[in-house]
């Protein structure tokens, strides 16, 4: 017997939404398809009238008739003979004759030069670095060891190899058998060859 009492409850059930399901459906569904003749309806109110012919005005001069052109293809000689006692009337020069350019060009008033002429470029003298006062009158080094020589200036002596400073002020860059390459350090001068002196 509870079978036939749930399957009435589920028959009540169905009876009660069922209508309800059709009713929403029929509510989302229906008016798609209703819509497209109302849209289309309302697109053809939207939009403007447009009537067979189509009138359009031309700018004239003064004195003469606006006429109004149509789309009819048929040929109107009337219009046509109208057109053709048109008489040219510019107001300004007629570009088919040619007349000579009243405009007068002006004579230079100068010498046309604006420019003034940039001083000639002159090489700067570079000044001679003073002489290295240092004589070269020997080699200190032994064989085997790194190459030494001697230096005098005035009365001091000094013994030094390649990239020693002597008397704080000259570097010895390059010792060379008969020769010894020096910079002045504090002047930043280029090298100078100082030969070897016998005696």
């Amino acid at each position: 017997m509870q079978l036939g009492l749930e399957n009435k409850k589920k028959m009540i059930w169905l009876a009660v939404l069922g209508p309800l399901a059709i009713l929403v459906f029929a509510y989302e569904v229906l008016p798609m398809f209703m819509g497209s003749s109302e849209s289309s309806s309302n697109a053809q109110a939207a939009a403007p009238v447009v009537s067979p012919t189509r009138a359009t005005s031309r700018p004239v001069g003064k004195g003469k008739k606006q006429h109004v052109e149509s789309l009819d293809p048929t040929l109107r000689m009337d219009l046509l003979a109208q057109s053709e006692q048109t008489i040219y009337e510019g107001s300004g020069r007629n570009i088919f004759i040619s007349a000579p350019d009243t405009v007068e060009i002006p004579s230079p008033k100068g010498t046309g030069v604006t420019d003034n002429k940039p001083p000639a470029y002159v090489t700067p003298t570079i000044q001679q670095a003073p002489p290295i006062p240092l004589k070269f009158f020997g080699f200190a080094s032994k064989p085997g060891e790194a190459k030494k020589i001697f230096l005098q200036q005035d009365d001091n002596i000094f013994v030094a190899g390649e990239g020693e400073i002597v008397n704080r002020r000259y570097k010895v860059v390059k010792i060379l058998p008969n020769s010894v390459e020096m910079q002045d350090v504090v002047n930043s001068g280029p090298t100078q060859t100082i030969p070897l002196t016998q005696g």
